[in-house]
């Protein structure tokens, strides 16, 4: 796995060995980057359940300003950080061993994301729980980029109030990965 481009372009990253994670494959990484490359610059970045970091690293290396990386793993925290170093992005990053719930309260009322990603394991159907913490924690900029890699199509359930408060941009499936591309509306 690489970063695709910027200032750290073609970088190895090291990736945590075994069943625990499940990195976002190169082929869907750089059509995420496709659909937000014109959004990127002086952003600020969440990625949650970041694995190895290269979503978050990857947007550093494409310009945004700084990015805050979770996963409830420590090695996986431990392996993020040495992804940092090694690129040259440390300065740029906030790393943190939690899981998202603390991660998402512990921000709240604090910062603004433009871009947050969200991938977290196949088999939990949580992002309407993700996305609703992140509306009352108030941590989305009008307009903020989510980036939700699924292994199911709907990621709202079925739930229309709570898809109402955004804006599907874009929805495209990679083998077994479902991508949707969200905009979030913040209310007046």
């Amino acid at each position: 796995m690489k970063i695709i481009t910027g200032t750290a372009r073609g970088m190895n990253l090291e990736t945590l060995e075994g069943e625990a994670t499940r990195p976002t494959t190169q082929r869907v990484k750089e059509a995420v980057f496709s659909m937000i490359q014109f959004e990127i610059d002086n952003t600020c970045v969440l990625d949650l359940f970041a694995g190895s970091g290269q979503m978050g690293l990857e947007a550093l290396s494409r310009g945004a300003k700084k990015a805050t990386f979770c996963d409830v793993s420590r090695d996986a925290i431990d392996i993020v950080i040495r992804n940092a170093k090694k690129t040259k992005l440390f300065d740029r990053c906030r790393i943190s061993a939690c899981d998202y719930n603390q991660m998402i309260r512990g921000l709240a009322g604090k910062e603004k994301y433009d871009i947050i990603f969200i991938d977290p394991p196949y088999k939990e159907k949580i992002f309407c729980d993700i996305l609703r913490k992140l509306i009352k924690a108030d941590v989305m900029s009008d307009g903020c980029i989510i980036v939700c890699e699924s292994g199911y199509e709907d990621i709202f359930d079925g739930e229309e109030d709570l898809a109402g408060r955004f804006e599907i941009s874009k929805k495209s499936k990679y083998s077994v990965s479902y991508i949707t591309l969200l905009r979030y509306k913040a209310e007046n």
